[in-house]
């Protein structure tokens, strides 16, 4: 029998299955990007639009999810989740206006923060022991860059054979399996609703007038917009920047024969290296300062993006850049979110890094608009890459400050 301060745990298994659902599906939005525009005769701005409100609307959906999980339990927040995420994907598919896209993205990034990281990693932090903890969040966070590694490659098969239409259903009832992992995940019993009304709202207060949690707040803006840029927009933009691939070379010998193929694997190569890079941030947070981690994570990936934009764009620089980039992709969240449970406890995790995550989705939700809208405007996205590393530079800066050292709750009144 497994006890808490085992690593491998049910609830850690269960919670990356779960993860690795949600990210696979989630990730694999911009090789849509394309299709969908063919298929209507929009501009880019339309789909951009449309998963940047799903961005906005995990972000906002996500302090609530970790509220509804801390005052009813986990598994009625994932199931309600999974329902929302199952759902939107499904009436996405019958959609034939912006509008109506857009609307249903909501539906959708509502479904995404209740089967994401804002609960998952609540529960996965609960259930380890201190010794454990940033490891295992650092795991939890690997499981949903494996689901990266697969999920823009398989919409990318099944676009050969489907309609995205019919890829979207298909990934609607996908979505639903997750709820066949509830059980790995114990009890999930919620805090007694006497304790939340007398402690709650003090502990947001507190955080909320604490220098430290304001710059944490601020500073994941900017991984959510490098990574919502990316994800929506990558596979695009290697489509029009890239140089030919050599019908001759190895990409070629891996079947990989046009850039629409590539941007696709681009993706997957990102999950991929992130897998080891998460594990690798949640093994050095338990050794290592968290905020000067943080701080180098956001410095190499100014470096790494600044040096891909100036350089040729190639085939082998877009590989070499997603294995960097992917290497700190979502290094940030098992520091960003085993922080926030070292200052301010376990107790409201959920709910704390909640609200940090939306600020991560607020800074998502501008860099895949931005960057539908600036591809509009200029016929390229160097604008909206630059402005991703101005702001990654920033962050590198203000996790400096921040100080790491639990903060004494005040009492239950």
């Amino acid at each position: 029998m497994m006890t808490k301060s085992s690593l491998l745990t049910p609830v850690l298994i269960g919670g990356s299955l779960i993860l690795l659902i949600n990210f696979a599906m989630r990730a694999s939005f911009g090789v849509f990007q394309i299709p969908v525009a063919a298929d209507f005769g929009w501009p880019r701005a339309e789909f951009s639009l449309a998963i940047a409100i799903q961005n906005l609307a995990w972000g906002i959906g996500q302090p609530i999810f970790g509220a509804l999980a801390e005052r009813w339990g986990d598994r009625w927040a994932i199931i309600l989740g999974a329902i929302l995420y199952s759902a939107g994907l499904v009436l996405t598919a019958f959609a034939t206006t912006p509008l109506g896209i857009q609307a249903l993205e909501v539906m959708v990034g509502f479904g995404i923060a209740g089967t994401g990281f804002g609960v998952i990693l609540a529960v996965v932090g609960r259930a380890a022991s201190d010794e454990n903890r940033s490891l295992a969040l650092g795991i939890a966070t690997a499981a949903g860059s494996a689901g990266q590694v697969f999920g823009a490659p398989v919409a990318e098969v099944l676009l050969g054979f489907y309609a995205w239409q019919t890829v979207f259903i298909i990934f609607g009832v996908v979505v639903l399996s997750t709820m066949a992992f509830l059980p790995m995940l114990g009890g999930g019993r919620p805090a007694s609703p006497s304790a939340l009304e007398e402690s709650m709202g003090s502990v947001l207060r507190r955080a909320f007038r604490d220098p430290s949690y304001l710059m944490i707040f601020v500073g994941f803006f900017s991984c959510g917009y490098q990574l919502g840029f990316i994800t929506a927009h990558f596979p695009a933009m290697i489509t029009e920047m890239c140089g030919p691939i050599s019908p001759s070379g190895m990409l070629a010998d891996l079947g990989i024969t046009t850039t629409s193929a590539l941007g696709a694997i681009a993706i997957s190569l990102i999950g991929l290296a992130n897998i080891g890079g998460s594990i690798m941030a949640g093994w050095l947070g338990k050794r290592y300062t968290k905020k000067y981690l943080l701080a180098g994570i956001y410095a190499m990936r100014t470096i790494a993006a600044a040096a891909f934009i100036l350089s040729p764009i190639t085939p082998g620089s877009v590989i070499v850049f997603s294995l960097v980039m992917g290497g700190l992709w979502l290094a940030t969240v098992p520091l960003t979110s085993g922080l926030v449970a070292y200052i301010y406890g376990l107790r409201y995790m959920g709910t704390l890094y909640g609200f940090v995550f939306l600020s991560h989705q607020i800074g998502s939700f501008l860099g895949v608009w931005l960057g539908g809208t600036l591809y509009d405007a200029t016929g390229d996205y160097q604008l909206v890459w630059w402005i991703g590393v101005g702001v990654g530079a920033f962050s590198a800066l203000i996790h400096l400050p921040v100080r790491e050292a639990p903060m004494r709750m005040a009492a239950p009144a």
